[in-house]
């Protein structure tokens, strides 16, 4: 698979992923605690596949690592979000179970190319 066709499917892939997120963050509690964390989900979920579509438009070898990075810290977020709301037991479905396994796999991607990558 070429470089640009990778781009493109996991461009795909993380908006898709946002698009999951945004639906599970709408099936939350409605508690003062449960707002606090549908936002943070939602907030960190949405913003891997925007970064990623940034860094493929980067200016600069630099500002593409920045985003590779952000991509990365924001699915280990994403993740962590993703395991308080199942131990706690705000969802417990194959729905999240999904979500989680998908999460796991984006942050592996993104971990595996920021290593690639040279510091700048």
């Amino acid at each position: 698979m070429e470089n640009k066709e990778f781009s493109q499917l996991l461009e795909k892939r993380t908006k898709d992923f946002a698009i999951d997120i945004i639906k599970m963050s709408a099936r939350l509690p409605n508690t003062a605690e449960s707002k606090v964390i549908k936002y943070q989900i939602t907030k960190s979920g949405t913003s891997i596949g925007a970064n990623y579509r940034e860094a493929n438009r980067a200016r600069s070898k630099a500002d593409f690592v920045s985003k590779i990075r952000i991509c990365e810290s924001e699915a280990s977020e994403t993740v962590y979000w993703l395991e308080l709301i199942t131990t706690i037991g705000y969802i417990n479905d194959n729905t999240t179970d999904k979500i989680q396994t998908e999460a796991k796999e984006i942050l592996a991607l993104f971990t595996t190319i920021s290593r690639k990558l040279k510091p700048v």
